[in-house]
């Protein structure tokens, strides 16, 4: 009897089964603990009669060429502190989206998983199950090309992070925040009530609102990172009357959209914020792509201009809304479609008296029109200037440092951003309240100074203009690639 370890995933994948590249052939037959090799499963180290080798724990070890194999929506497989779990068939319930998991299928996510979990204790009852082995002794805890040294260091400073409890969160901080968004709310009904509905009038309350919608938007934003209780469940029943009630949007669409970006951002096509295609083409590759293939939907040597006129306007009142309606009906959110219509009850019931029911429904879609370039020009400040590239696998903090820049910190700079001007250190520590930023910041700065890392931090007016400046450089590469090449 012939019996030899090689790579077999040619001959396999003729008898219609893929992902498996290591296998004992047996009289020229696959086979693995001499059973046919199926379903895409590899089994580990073998010994020398055919059996996995196991550690201390009892469990299959696993190298990080085969988990590597397994980085496909069909075969997912990811590793966290060394403990490697098979996470296909548990992705569509994973309550971030399975998009997330995919993204590092076939690497290691151990800092990805702290970084985006806020009780873990309650999270690895769902790991257990999904457990199927270890990785072996000799193989380093992350993939051969990262930096050790640098991965060594952010979990050290994440520990000290823990040890000081900037993790943990001041109720009051977060009370106050809703109480000013209230207050704006209460107060234009007081307004209204007292002056009327005149022209003047409308326009100052309008101001008010938009007002409190920005803040409720970043209120949303701190209980979708779950960032305001210590406990998962109150933070997604605040997302719910926040986002749903407060904002009339679904959270659970933005969910699935914001955690893909916190996982690889400003990265193709993992990155759903920088797809802005067909009306934007970003960075420095997409616009070449889209030039040497001579796709132009549009002049994008002018997209720094109509960006004024489609990018500020209509991201809130038209693309963000019409994407959380789409996720409501098609996934059949029930209740996520009842909080959201307890948005348009509560604006109905409370205004249109004053301008009847169009009247009521033109005044929500001018708030969000006004809203709409402040979040927008917020949202985009940090990420579309800074570097946007392909899948390279990089370690978890030059992942987040290198696509991310901060804002100069000022009390009116804090409040007007909803804290994201300390956008590099939301972005290491996604589930820190962000009252902490400005502690951990120099933090921060001190470890990517070390690692030769840039920490970009500029003032507010220069952030701005350099999200159109970005978007006239990316244009005039789309121009050089579609007609020079």
């Amino acid at each position: 009897m012939e019996l030899r370890m090689k790579n077999c995933a040619e001959k396999m994948k003729v008898n219609g089964v893929h992902e498996i590249k290591r296998c004992w052939e047996v009289n020229g037959k696959c086979e693995i603990n001499g059973k046919a090799a199926a379903n895409g499963q590899s089994q580990g180290k073998q010994e020398a009669g055919g059996k996995p080798m196991a550690g201390s724990s009892g469990l299959p070890l696993y190298s990080w060429e085969e988990i590597q194999m397994h980085n496909l929506q069909t075969d997912q497989w990811l590793v966290i502190n060394r403990k490697v779990y098979n996470v296909t068939q548990w992705a569509d319930k994973h309550p971030g989206g399975s998009r997330v998991l995919n993204h590092y299928a076939g690497e290691d996510a151990t800092d990805a998983f702290l970084a985006m979990h806020l009780d873990q204790a309650v999270v690895q009852k769902y790991l257990k199950p999904l457990l199927i082995g270890e990785l072996a002794p000799e193989e380093p805890s992350q993939e051969k090309n990262k930096n050790t040294q640098l991965v060594e260091d952010f979990r050290a400073l994440r520990k000290t992070i823990e040890d000081q409890k900037l993790l943990e969160p001041s109720l009051l901080f977060f009370f106050t925040h809703l109480i000013q968004i209230l207050f704006l709310e209460v107060l234009v009904c007081l307004i209204l009530r007292s002056f009327g509905n005149g022209w003047l009038i409308t326009v100052f309350i309008s101001f008010l609102l938009t007002v409190s919608q920005a803040q409720a938007s970043f209120l949303q934003h701190d209980t979708g990172h779950l960032s305001i209780f210590k406990k998962s469940k109150w933070n997604h029943l605040m997302h719910y009357f926040v986002m749903g009630h407060l904002k009339g949007m679904s959270a659970k669409w933005w969910n699935y959209r914001h955690f893909q970006h916190h996982a690889k951002p400003n990265i193709y096509p993992k990155d759903p914020d920088i797809d802005m295609g067909p009306l934007f083409v970003l960075g420095e590759s997409q616009p070449v792509k889209y030039g040497k293939k001579k796709i132009k939907y549009i002049d994008y040597e002018k997209q720094h201009l109509y960006f004024y006129v489609v990018g500020l306007p209509l991201l809130m009142p038209v693309y963000f809304n019409m994407q959380s309606m789409q996720v409501t009906f098609l996934r059949k959110e029930w209740r996520e479609l009842a909080w959201i219509s307890s948005f348009y009850v509560r604006y109905f019931i409370t205004y249109r008296s004053y301008y009847g029911i169009i009247g009521t429904v033109l005044l929500i879609y001018l708030v969000k029109l006004l809203e709409s370039p402040w979040i927008a020009l917020i949202t985009q400040m940090s990420h579309i200037p800074m570097r946007m590239s392909k899948e390279e696998n990089q370690d978890w903090f030059s992942t987040q440092v290198l696509a991310t820049c901060n804002v100069k910190q000022s009390f009116f700079n804090d409040w007007f951003s909803g804290h994201l001007n300390f956008q590099i250190e939301h972005h290491l520590f996604p589930t820190m309240p962000r009252h902490n930023y400005y502690k951990v910041a120099p933090l921060v700065r001190s470890l990517c100074a070390k690692h030769g890392i840039d920490y970009v931090n500029k003032p507010m007016l220069k952030a701005f203009g350099d999200i159109v400046r970005s978007l006239k450089k990316s244009g005039d590469l789309w121009v050089n690639a579609y007609y020079y090449t």
